[in-house]
């Protein structure tokens, strides 16, 4: 096992790991921003380096930076969370070549799952089921404009090394087509520094279920079930369950062993997620990506399969074999999180960033909250909304969504505008209490309450 670990991140995400490297007695290093001095991920690991200004691009994305504090600390391990570092071949690379082990995949894994046109190449060799689309790279939008007649309209565009909802936009015709296609690309370069384009078949009305995988050295790949992530706002998640109310036992056997097929041919090690698109019948479905890090929502399934994915993920990096209960592990009861974002709703989801001046998390059974928040914390402006998960659990899905909604009433947070509000009210709708949603839901709902989807 190894000594002592470097969290190559921030908030909440900071915080897990160094809760979990505590519980196997592994010594840990954050590093922060300057808008990240009084974080409690610095106060709580064993040592804290700054690593530059509040930018991310000065700071938690600056490899050399990240590199020079791990070498100071003389850690043997970086873990990257999720964001920032953490699918980026270059810095996984960086990291082998500096002998410090990076606790994800290999570089070759992450490159080749990470550039989605080349990910949906190898799905479809592998007989996995892939969306009708372009063969490799779309060069401009008369190459585009090709492919979408050809398998017809609607389509998708997607940058190749897009991700977060970013990279990619919904076409219904021709003239949407040719303003998306550059507008996406543009986004793509400026987030990712690659503008290249791929387009794919738009499944109308679809739900987006992932499936956690976890991997060892030793040959061992186990999935543990799915999760519906289908309640999205502009490809951002909002509410996620584990497991998904729309599957059946049969697509569960057909799509996990897709995704045991995919992970063990590519040779992936670490925990990762293959995201697929399931039509509106839940007959059938279609590869859409591969995350080859550690997902936000991964609590869900943490609780209902009783396991800690964050240590799993230590424990393969250090070359130890699946734990005897991952292998053993079995579904139990129903989970939701709520991603509780520093934003308003009312103003078409503006960031809401200042000082906490009240904070009550909720409790009782079955309530797990994981944040870096608390009372009097300056909520920065340079980063991701996001302050705070709220992940529920019960014996049945009816209690789980009962749960959820006392938790949600429980919440308070003041001086801040957050997502709260509308999350609650998504819980009391019929549709959401059925299980009859899917990813264009929410931006209709938003559309009936007067708010801009």
């Amino acid at each position: 096992m190894f000594k002592k670990v470097l969290v190559a991140n921030r908030g909440e995400i900071a915080l897990r790991v160094i809760r979990a490297c505590k519980e196997l007695d592994v010594k840990t290093v954050a590093v922060y921003s300057e808008a990240d001095v009084d974080s409690m991920h610095v106060h709580l690991a064993d040592e804290a380096i700054c690593i530059g200004p509040s930018a991310s691009a000065e700071s938690y994305l600056k490899m050399s930076r990240i590199i020079s504090a791990a070498e100071i600390a003389n850690v043997d391990a970086i873990h990257p969370g999720y964001g920032f570092l953490s699918e980026n071949e270059e810095f996984a690379d960086v990291c082998d070549r500096c002998k410090i082990k990076f606790i994800g995949p290999s570089a070759r894994v992450i490159n080749l799952m990470g550039d989605k046109n080349q990910a949906r190449a190898t799905a479809r060799k592998l007989g996995v089921p892939i969306t009708p689309g372009s063969d490799g790279i779309v060069e401009d939008e008369k190459a585009a404009l090709k492919i979408a007649r050809k398998i017809g309209f609607p389509v998708m565009v997607k940058a190749t090394a897009g991700g977060g909802g970013r990279g990619m936009r919904p076409c219904l015709n021709e003239a949407s087509l040719v303003s998306s296609f550059q507008a996406a690309s543009l986004e793509a370069q400026k987030c990712f520094g690659d503008g290249s384009m791929y387009i794919e078949k738009l499944v109308e009305k679809p739900h987006h279920i992932e499936f956690q995988v976890v991997a060892d050295s030793h040959g061992n790949v186990k999935h543990l079930g799915e999760r519906d992530c289908s309640m999205q706002r502009r490809n951002q998640k909002i509410i996620e369950e584990c497991g998904s109310p729309k599957m059946t036992p049969e697509l569960r056997k057909r799509m996990g062993e897709a995704t045991v097929k995919l992970c063990k041919e590519i040779g992936y090690e670490n925990a990762g997620t293959i995201e697929f698109l399931v039509d509106n019948d839940c007959e059938n479905f279609y590869f859409m990506e591969m995350n080859t890090r550690i997902q936000v929502e991964h609590p869900i399934t943490e609780e209902v399969y009783g396991c800690d994915l964050i240590k799993e993920q230590i424990r393969i990096a250090a070359g130890l074999p699946l734990s005897e209960h991952i292998m053993n592990a079995s579904p139990r009861g129903h989970a939701i999180e709520c991603r509780i974002n520093a934003e308003d709703p009312a103003r078409n989801f503006a960031p809401s960033p200042g000082r906490i001046n009240l904070w009550y998390a909720p409790g009782g059974r079955g309530v797990r909250v994981d944040t870096h928040v608390y009372a009097g914390y300056e909520v920065p402006p340079h980063y991701d909304s996001m302050i705070a998960k709220l992940i529920v659990t019960g014996a049945t899905r009816d209690i789980a969504i009962r749960r959820m909604r006392r938790a949600l009433g429980e919440f308070v947070i003041e001086g801040i505008k957050t997502t709260i509000p509308l999350q609650s009210k998504i819980l009391t709708t019929s549709d959401f209490q059925t299980g009859n949603y899917d990813i264009t839901w929410v931006e209709n709902f938003l559309r009936q309450e007067g708010l801009k989807a």
